[in-house]
């Protein structure tokens, strides 16, 4: 899997053809709202119910996913169960590996309460063909990078601020 492609169409489409409820979450959401950075992962943040939780598990299992480590290049094997995934706790974080690439899911991302919270402001977008997927807002990608206080993130915010205020003042301008 080390050697696998970075196909987040392909990830989309096996989480979208589950049916699991999510907000795609990170650079790749900054990315579909017109940010010019580059990402080697998908980030999302799945919805917590049980029925949602079996829906992630199989996605999990058909993209035969893996927990990424440095250590391991092909990621080392987990129980890719509901049961797995409850028992994870509220901020519980998978980085894995998939035969589509690097995928990281966050139940509570930084700066956020999670789903429910990004859901809110989050909008619908085509992210391949016949997938569309819920994108988290820039202003709550913003929020959440500003509160993971990671290097990257910070490189990133004045980048993504100045995109903010363009989109919003052309939507000012629209209006």
């Amino acid at each position: 899997m080390a050697d696998e492609p970075f196909d987040p169409e392909a990830m989309l489409a096996a989480l979208n053809g589950a049916g699991v409820r999510f907000v795609l979450i990170g650079g790749m959401a900054a990315v579909l709202h017109g940010d010019v950075g580059v990402t080697v992962d998908l980030d999302i943040a799945p919805a917590r119910d049980p029925a949602n939780l079996e829906r992630l598990a199989a996605a999990l299992r058909a993209l035969d996913a893996r927990i990424r480590t440095d250590q391991v290049p092909d990621g080392l094997p987990f129980d890719r169960s509901a049961g797995f995934l409850r028992n994870l706790g509220p901020d519980g974080i998978l980085n894995l590996t998939t035969r589509a690439g690097a995928l990281d899911v966050s139940f509570i991302p930084a700066g956020t309460a999670g789903y429910d919270d990004l859901k809110r402001d989050a909008v619908t977008m085509g992210a391949a063909e016949g997938v569309s997927i819920l994108v988290a807002s820039l202003a709550d990608v913003i929020r959440s990078k500003s509160a993971a206080g990671r290097e990257k993130d910070h490189l990133a915010l004045p980048r993504l601020h100045a995109l903010l205020e363009r989109t919003s003042a052309a939507q000012r301008d629209r209006g």
